[in-house]
């Protein structure tokens, strides 16, 4: 796991905001498919830090955070 210096290091990026984002502004988050990477980022503060993390480590995350929510 990497941390960018901020989003603003990769401009260029697609973000997309997550269906389970709440629309009262409280928790935000929104992921951006790289090269070979997963941008991760808190849309309240979008030149804010950037989590950076391997597909495959998303992949785990979104499955682990799915299972918790589904039970």
């Amino acid at each position: 796991m990497n941390i960018a210096e901020s989003s603003t290091d990769a401009p260029r990026l697609t973000w997309f905001k997550s269906s389970y984002s709440g629309t009262e502004g409280g928790d935000c988050v929104e992921v951006a498919a790289g090269t070979g990477v997963v941008h991760v980022r808190d849309s309240k503060t979008v030149t804010g830090p950037v989590l950076r993390v391997s597909p495959h480590a998303w992949v785990d995350f979104v499955n682990i955070a799915s299972s918790k929510r589904d039970t």
